[in-house]
């Protein structure tokens, strides 16, 4: 499985970005797909999940801002980042889990300046 993100930049506090994530190879159809992110000196911490179903989980810190969904036809996930805050600046790596493992992408950078 390979993961391939983009949309990432730089913007300013109150602005918006949606990210997006292709994913490509062999997938299961009940494989789920979230979105990590990790601030330089912090660890990786989830973001938002969603499950093939299309059920999806926020961490508390960007609940009613972000809004995971996806595109189960052409094996994609987005992120609409609405209100951005400066500390929302991170690598985000987009994540698929299935029954073999975890899968990442490289990251996109999200920049968010005050």
């Amino acid at each position: 499985v390979q993961l391939v993100e983009s949309g990432g930049g730089l913007v300013q506090a109150g602005e918006s970005l949606r990210l997006s994530c292709a994913a490509s190879g062999t997938i299961f159809s009940s494989s789920s797909m979230g979105w990590y992110r990790q601030a330089p000196g912090k660890q990786r911490e989830l973001v938002a999940v969603t499950t093939a179903g299309g059920s999806a989980s926020y961490a508390d810190s960007v609940k009613g801002r972000f809004t995971i969904s996806r595109d189960n036809a052409k094996n994609t996930v987005y992120l609409q980042m609405n209100s951005l805050k400066p500390e929302d600046t991170a690598v985000y790596y987009c994540t698929l889990t299935d029954i073999r493992r975890n899968f990442w992408g490289q990251g996109t950078q999200v920049t968010v300046s005050s």
